[in-house]
């Protein structure tokens, strides 16, 4: 199978059906009442969000076949999870749990062994990541998983890291409408502060031409650390929109600067 085709497991996604996020809200609820045919109508639906997925894998020589499946198996777990009062997008939810289950089944076929209980310390961490994700709709901390399982952070960090794969920071996670959401995107930056930034003058006052919602996204994204997850939740739009508002507020300030 060619990546590039829109036939895949023998579905034709280019026939698959489309939903907008109001239609897609009404069939969740249906969902959570019992309705399978919606269930399965919903699922279909979002097939496309595990192809746009998996091409991130497409270089591993995993069958692609096999890897859209268990994107299929993340897709479920998501709809199973997904709660419409957290003000999300599905696919803001779901494409983390989709990218979860293709790496936990990526590990399990990796040559390279681990031992077993650093692989058991790992996946507990993964579940409680899991749980809290869907408890918070944010990612949580290393430490927050620590004490969870009321371990050392050290060691849910070793034991993480020796089931990680790489990630290049400018990897593409998903594309919404067009727009790249990078791996950088969705991690915080502690070391980020207000000094950095003014104390480049030409810096502060392109900051002033800014509308108010920019410079509320840059102050909580650069100078507060915040991730474009945690942003999101907190103006109550969709990532890809953060991301968007976040490069077209960049694109204005360099502009000024470079007058």
């Amino acid at each position: 199978m060619h990546i590039n085709k829109v036939e895949i497991c023998g579905v034709n996604t280019s026939k698959l059906p489309v939903f907008k996020d109001a239609q897609m809200k009404q069939m969740i609820n249906a969902i959570k009442e019992g309705d399978e045919a919606t269930r399965e109508e919903f699922i279909r639906g979002n097939l496309r969000l595990v192809l746009s997925v998996i091409q991130r894998f497409n270089n591993r020589g995993e069958n692609l076949d096999d890897l859209f499946q268990v994107g299929c198996i993340g897709l479920i777990k998501a709809l199973d999870n997904f709660d419409t009062s957290h003000n999300v997008k599905f696919s803001t939810y779901a494409v983390p749990m989709i990218i979860g289950e293709i790496r936990r089944y990526l590990r399990d076929n990796n040559s390279i062994r681990v031992s077993r209980s650093l692989r058991d310390t790992a996946y507990k961490a993964l579940q409680v990541r899991e749980r809290l994700v869907k408890n918070n709709c944010k990612e949580p901390t290393i430490s927050e998983i620590a004490k969870e399982l009321q371990m050392e952070r050290e060691e849910v960090v070793f034991a993480l890291d020796a089931i990680q794969d790489p990630v290049s920071l400018f990897e593409p996670v998903y594309h919404d409408n067009g727009d790249a959401i990078y791996v950088m995107d969705q991690v915080s930056d502690d070391k980020q502060s207000d000094e950095k930034w003014m104390d480049n003058i030409d810096l502060a006052e392109a900051l002033k031409k800014l509308n108010n919602r920019e410079k509320h996204i840059l102050t909580m994204r650069f100078f507060e650390g915040r991730t474009q997850m945690e942003v999101a939740d907190e103006i109550g739009i969709s990532q890809a929109q953060v991301s968007r508002l976040e490069k077209t507020a960049i694109k204005h300030m360099k502009k000024h600067i470079d007058k």
